[in-house]
């Protein structure tokens, strides 16, 4: 199966596994793992081995088990940390203003 394939099926799971509050759970594709790299400041190439390799690079950091798989468990740390980048920013927006 191709990565692409992977991450949409996990994607589908991913909500009802992990407990998501009231934010729905990302997509898990491609283009928006990107994204969500790109926002933490960590750009991901075109490649799906670029992606494997930032996922795998994320989950060694996170504490994850390395596989490159971007399943439930990765998707939701990886947005988490995003979430917690974004309050930061406004946070600091508010203490400034």
């Amino acid at each position: 199966m191709s990565a692409r394939g992977m991450l949409s099926v996990v994607g589908t799971a991913v909500g009802g596994l992990i407990g998501w509050s009231d934010d729905p759970a990302p997509a898990a594709d491609p283009a928006v793992l990107r994204d969500l790299f790109a926002t933490l400041g960590l750009p991901v190439g075109r490649q799906d081995e670029d992606l494997t390799d930032a996922v795998r690079g994320f989950q060694e950091y996170a504490g994850l088990e390395p596989d490159g798989v971007a399943g439930p468990r990765t998707v939701h740390v990886l947005a988490r940390y995003v979430q917690d980048l974004q309050d930061l920013r406004t946070f600091e927006h508010s203490v400034a203003a």
